[in-house]
Parts: structure tokens; C-alpha cells; sequence
């Protein structure tokens, strides 16, 4: 079963992840974005999912620090799914190099499906 890293302190936001992919694959959640590279670290999840809004550290910077991060080398290729706030938020998220992206609020059956796209590769 695949582990999914999930970034996000909406309790709400977690709840419905979980109802979307929970089944299918090991759900991990951290409450911070500058959680999320020790949890990589820790976890090596097959999928990162973050939500835009998270209160310390967002999304978008998390995002950046793990694209830096596989860059310098020190943690492995990660796959990213942000969830994003709004359509204009879109454009943040491809500059992030996020390789997929849901505006909120979430569709389970989109969900599934992007992570599920997500990990087979099928991404741009």
C-alpha cells in the first residue's frame, strides 16, 4: 500500500483525503508545512499532498523546499498534489512545479483519480 504524505491543518481537509484515498494507501499527516521535509525524511511517501493554506509554512512553500531539495540531492524525487483555494491560485502551483493540483473544495472522485494519475506518471 503506498504512503501519502498529507500536509494540512484543516481538520476538515484531512477528513476528506481520507475518504477519497484512505483505503488504497497508507495516509500520514503532518499539521505544518515545515514539517513536511522531515517527514519525506522520515516516511519516504510514494505521493506528497499540501494544502495551500497551512498555517506556518504554506503549500506553495513547501513545495519549493522539496523541489530544492531533490535538486541539491538530499531527498529522493517527490510527487506533489496541492490542494489549491481558488483557480487563480493555478498558475502559483505550476510555478511551484507541483505535478498536479485540485482547487477546493475536493472531489473524492477527482481525488482518487489525480493521485492515482499521480503515481502511475501520467502527470505533466
Amino acid at each position: 500500500m503506498p504512503t501519502v504524505l498529507l500536509a494540512t491543518d484543516v481538520d476538515r481537509v484531512h477528513d476528506q483525503v481520507e475518504a477519497a484515498i484512505g483505503g488504497d494507501h497508507d495516509l500520514i499527516r503532518v499539521h505544518a508545512g515545515t514539517a513536511v521535509l522531515a517527514a519525506v525524511a522520515e516516511h519516504d511517501p510514494a505521493l506528497v499532498v499540501l494544502d495551500l493554506q497551512i498555517g506556518n509554512m504554506g503549500g506553495m512553500a513547501a513545495c519549493l523546499d522539496l523541489r530544492l531539495e531533490q535538486r541539491a540531492e538530499r531527498i529522493p524525487d517527490q510527487r506533489i498534489v496541492m490542494l489549491l483555494d481558488r483557480v487563480a491560485d493555478e498558475w502559483l502551483a505550476g510555478q511551484a512545479e507541483a505535478d498536479a493540483w485540485l482547487v477546493k473544495p475536493i472531489d473524492p472522485l477527482a481525488l482518487r483519480r489525480t493521485v492515482d494519475e499521480v503515481l502511475a506518471g501520467l502527470s505533466a
